[in-house]
This record gives C-alpha cells, structure tokens and sequence, in this order.
C-alpha cells in the first residue's frame, strides 16, 4: 500500500475481507471494533464454492450484492500464492488473480494482498489459539514461536512470533518443498511418481488432492484398479475399512504429515505449539491419532526431547482465516502501512 495518506477512515469504514483457497472462497464484511486495540468486528460472512465462479471478482461481488448496504472500496485478499506484478501466481488456485481487473471490477480504492497461511498465522492473537482438538505433546499452550500448517487443496504453513508489541508473522512456501520418503514404501510411491527422478513437491503428497495421489500409485504398485476417484472417497473409505488401500493411503499421508511438521517445528523452535488447520483433518481425527504421526513428528533422538515439549492441535480452518486478514491489514494501517519481505501489500492503479 504505496500511500498511507489515502487509507485514512478506513479502519472505521467497513472492508471486504476474503480468504481465498483452491476449493472455498470465504468472504467476510469487517470493520474496527468500536471497542478498539485493534480488534475487528464481522458484519457478515458467507462460504462460497470457488468453481461455482468463473474468476474471483464475480465471487467478491456476489458477496457484495447480498451482503454490502453501501460501496465497498477497499480490500484485503488472503490467498496463497505471491504476487508478482499486478498477478497473484498461485498452482491451486481454480483461476488466476489479476489485481488491476478486480480493483476496476468491483470499483475498489486499494486492495492489499498477503498469503493465505499467513493470515491464518495472525488469526493466533484471536479465538484460534484457543481452539482446537489437542493431538500430541503437553496439553497446555506456552510460549515461543507457533506454527499453523493446513494441507488442503496445496498445503501451506506460517510461523507466528509473539512480542509485546503484538508479534509478527513469516510466511512460508513450505508446500513446494521436497518431498522427503521416510519409509520403503514412501521411496516406491516417490518412484512412482518420479521414476527418473526430479523434484516432487510435498504438497503432491501431504495435501487433499495428494492423498488421492497416495491412493493411486498404491493402488499401481499392487497392480490393483483405483475403485475411489476422490479425497473425501478415500478418507471415507479409511474410516469404514472399506478399502485396504484407502486405508493405507491415509497412514502414508498421516505419517508424511507429522514428518513435515516436524521438520518445521524444529526448523522454526516452535515451541509455543504446531496448529493443524482445515476441515480435511478434523474428519479423519481419529485417523490421526492412531497413526504414525507423533512418532514421525518426533523424529530421531536427538531432537525428540526438543519435539516432546511442542503441543500439536488440530483446529477448523473456519472463519480463522478472514479474521487474521482483517487483523493485519487494520494493523498494517494503523502502522502507517508499512512493508516487510514477509509480507505484500498491493496497491494497484487503474
């Protein structure tokens, strides 16, 4: 946001709030809490299906039809990707984001973007801190760097650092990463994919559609016909043991999952505690917990005492996401919209 100056009354004036993922659009009205310290207050919410629209800004303005009394003319968008010019490059997204296009669409003063986990990430000074279905480590929050992890349709990551002056965030592109197998059977599905070899993101793995893909090169590699054609398929099937290969499918994402967050964990001392966010994992909680993943969070010997002590839940991605944007665009404001190599914040001219 080039110009603080023109951002003046926005923090009383209500703005549109989107947490955009590859498969829901979640849109919310916000504004200042009259109660002031920087909290915000949500007008209206609603959840839309992200292919239900042929580019985002029909989505926002579906939104503002049903929902806005009056114009709208300022924006924060949560979504992952970056923005690289005018677009926001994304892979999981079903569309691409053109701020010029959406600013002129929806008749918008300023839209200011930031990644979606890093939003996520700023929703922990909120309710998100205390939400959540404890998995592993102590059962109590304490202090130190806290990191929030979602495998959805990619799969992204945030460390949040508290402060007394209210702490700050770091993004991640933590789902492009190399994919690491642990077990023979991980390196024979990571050869299934790769069987020259080359560069297997994580995400193609420890995410929704990665599980499909788990499934899959199972399902080959016991020379077997897919019978599931989708992750909600095969999580049902894991659920009911309907399907051995389903079953096993969900072990292999459960434990590549604790390995991942793990690696961050260490890689970050997060020792205030990981949050696993979405809806996809809080289906197969009881999956979770009887699975590999603690003791592959854990890791060898030497950094399981590190580990031991990180309190790991699993929360709904909910309305986290949109709050944490709004949270840190008012912030942003109120600091004079000031820039950070972690964050971006765009303003885009006609």
């Amino acid at each position: 946001m080039d110009h603080p100056d023109r951002l003046a009354g926005v923090s009383t004036t209500p703005f549109l709030a989107a947490d955009i993922g590859g498969t829901h659009g979640r849109v919310a009205l916000m504004r200042a809490s009259r109660n002031g310290a920087g909290a915000v207050e949500m007008l209206a919410y609603r959840v839309f299906a992200c292919a239900q629209f042929p580019t985002l800004s029909q989505l926002l303005q579906a939104f503002v039809q049903a929902e806005a009394a009056t114009q709208v003319t300022h924006c924060v968008l949560a979504c992952a990707g970056q923005v690289m010019g005018d677009e926001v490059v994304n892979d999981n997204l079903p569309w691409p984001i053109h701020l010029a296009q959406l600013r002129h669409a929806l008749d918008l003063d300023e839209v200011a973007v930031l990644n979606d986990f890093e939003a996520l990430a700023y929703a922990l000074d909120g309710p998100l801190a205390g939400a959540g279905r404890h998995l592993c480590g102590p059962a109590t929050h304490v202090e130190g760097p806290t990191l929030v992890i979602g495998p959805g349709t990619g799969l992204g990551a945030a460390v949040h650092v508290s402060r007394p002056d209210g702490g700050f965030v770091m993004a991640t592109e933590a789902g492009q990463m190399d994919f690491a197998p642990h077990t023979v059977r991980e390196r024979e599905v990571l050869a299934h994919l790769a069987p020259r070899g080359g560069y297997v993101p994580v995400e193609h793995i420890v995410s929704g559609p990665g599980l499909l893909t788990i499934y899959t090169a199972l399902c080959a590699l016991h020379a077997a016909t897919p019978r599931l054609a989708t992750p909600e398929a095969v999580t049902a099937a894991a659920l009911t043991r309907g399907d051995v290969h389903a079953v096993e499918a969900v072990e292999m994402f459960c434990a590549s999952l604790g390995s991942l967050a793990g690696s961050l964990a260490m890689a970050f001392m997060a020792t205030g505690g990981v949050y696993l966010a979405g809806g996809f994992l809080s289906s197969i909680f009881a999956l979770l917990e009887q699975s590999d993943f603690e003791e592959r969070f854990l890791h060898g010997r030497s950094a399981r005492t590190l580990l031991s002590q990180v309190p790991v839940w699993v929360t709904e991605h909910g309305l986290h996401g949109v709050q944490g944007a709004a949270q840190w665009y008012l912030r942003h404001r109120m600091r004079g919209a000031e820039r950070s190599p972690q964050t971006v914040a765009a303003k885009v001219d006609a």
